[in-house]
């Protein structure tokens, strides 16, 4: 990790290595697919092995009380952002732009503000992202990730359509 000086703003510079990343997606049960850019890892999980879909839910249907109570992840359904983390989700779409329901794309930012904690105030270093990115893979097939409100990002499992009235 390095610490960048860009005027009055200091940023943490994560240096994650892609074979930590590739080996995590494994023992979850993926398959990775890594883009290593200059401010973002780019990741393409897909579990094609997995017969059910990936355990991503609307956290507002009264459907998946289950769910949302032993979760641990919740979604930003605007902007796609895993909350209190430095990773992103997306969708991927099929050709009739419904999501695929066993693949995903993950952004994980390598660029953070010096101020940036993850929960119970923790700093952050390479280590804690690797920590908190088994943990959330493994919430994608086995716990659930909890998707809060509508937007981009759109549930995988549980009721997939818009219930009659919700706004």
């Amino acid at each position: 990790m390095q610490v960048l000086q860009a005027g009055s703003h200091k940023l943490l510079l994560l240096e994650l290595d892609t074979d930590h990343v590739t080996a995590l997606a494994n023992q979850a049960g993926f398959q990775a697919r890594l883009n290593d850019g200059k401010r973002v890892l780019s990741v393409e999980l897909s579990a094609e092995d997995r017969q059910a879909p990936l355990l991503l839910f609307d956290a507002a249907d009264p459907s998946n009380l289950g769910w949302f109570s032993r979760c641990q992840f919740y979604v930003d359904a605007k902007t796609g952002a895993v909350l209190q983390t430095p990773i992103h989700i997306a969708n991927m779409r099929d050709r009739s732009g419904r999501p695929v329901p066993n693949i995903v794309k993950l952004q994980i930012t390598k660029e953070l503000p010096s101020n940036f904690r993850l929960p119970g105030r923790q700093a952050v270093s390479e280590q804690v992202v690797y920590t908190v990115l088994h943990h959330f893979l493994q919430a994608l097939v086995s716990v659930g990730v909890g998707i809060c409100g509508t937007g981009v990002v759109r549930p995988l499992t549980g009721r997939l359509d818009d219930p009659a009235g919700r706004n």
